[in-house]
C-alpha cells in the first residue's frame, strides 16, 4: 500500500490548513515540529518494515519448497 493512496478524509487545501490551525491550538509552535518529526520517523518505520514484509513474500515465491 501506498501512503499516497491512503484515504484520509482531506479532500481540499482548506481542510488541510483547517487541520494544520487546529494541530498548532492544541500543540503549541514550540511541539509542533517534535510532533511532525515523530509523525515522519513513524511513517519512515512503516514503509521499511512494509518494504521488508513484501521483499520477503517474492523471496518466498521465487524459491519454492519441495
Amino acid at each position: 500500500m501506498n501512503i499516497t493512496s491512503l484515504n484520509l478524509g482531506i479532500t481540499s487545501p482548506t481542510s488541510l490548513i483547517l487541520i494544520c490551525i487546529v494541530a498548532l491550538i492544541i500543540f503549541g509552535p514550540k511541539k509542533l515540529p517534535q510532533f511532525g518529526r515523530a509523525i515522519g520517523n513513524t511513517i519512515r518505520e512503516l514503509r521499511q518494515a512494509t518494504e521488508k514484509d513484501t521483499s520477503d513474500i517474492d523471496e518466498t515465491d521465487s524459491n519454492p519448497k519441495r
